[in-house]
């Protein structure tokens, strides 16, 4: 039995992005489904694993890790993972385009800042606010992609961090309806990303509950 689990929900992008870091690594890991949608994150045994109340979680060498690019870059260094370039430049590159993802696009449209947004009243639906900011995001992140080398992933010849991130809110992008055709570039990423089989594995649709 493998001493690595991850207390995950299914689509929620930041676990999202840690089941693609994991899986293509090679690191099996046995999974404590928290239910973002009934409230399982805010139970006592899961705020003693997270006292933020969030996914994901990582147990892993004697570890109880939190925050997704956290996890990602304890992977990277303790696994050689190549997630992160050697040089300092293009580590902050890389870095810079992950964060684009990870700390601009996805806070904003994180389920729960959504809901609350769309119960103050107004005009706001979800659908609505979710293709405003996620449009926003794509149409910077874009540009940063298109002005940097033309690599097969966001900045290398293989999948690195800023990849882990681009899946799962292109994921979310389809979900609610986002028009993809301006963004030839994330959607070309996404779609390489896609066509591996330890990303495939990640998909929220083979790792939901029943699937």
């Amino acid at each position: 039995m493998t001493d690595v689990t991850l207390h995950d929900y299914w689509r929620s992008s930041s676990a999202y992005r840690v089941r693609i870091g994991l899986n293509l690594i090679g690191i099996a890991y046995r999974t404590v489904p928290v239910d973002l949608t009934t409230g399982a994150q805010r139970t006592p045994e899961h705020l003693k694993a997270n006292p933020q109340g969030l996914v994901p979680v990582l147990e892993i060498d004697g570890l109880r890790l939190t925050q997704s690019l956290a996890i990602l870059e304890y992977l990277d260094e303790t696994r050689a993972a190549g997630f992160l370039p050697k040089v300092p430049a293009d580590r902050a590159r890389a870095r810079a385009l992950a964060h684009a993802v990870a700390m601009e696009i996805q806070p904003v449209c994180n389920l729960r800042v959504a809901q609350h947004a769309v119960s103050l009243g107004g005009t706001a639906t979800m659908q609505g606010w979710m293709q405003h900011f996620i449009t926003l995001g794509f149409d910077g992140l874009e540009r940063m992609l298109a002005e940097g080398p033309q690599t097969t992933f966001a900045h290398g010849p293989a999948p690195g961090l800023a990849d882990l991130c681009l899946v799962p809110q292109v994921y979310n992008a389809r979900r609610w309806d986002v028009d993809l055709s301006p963004y030839p570039r994330i959607s070309a990423i996404a779609d390489r990303m896609e066509a591996l089989p330890a990303v495939a594995a990640a998909h929220p649709d083979r790792v939901k509950p029943g699937a």
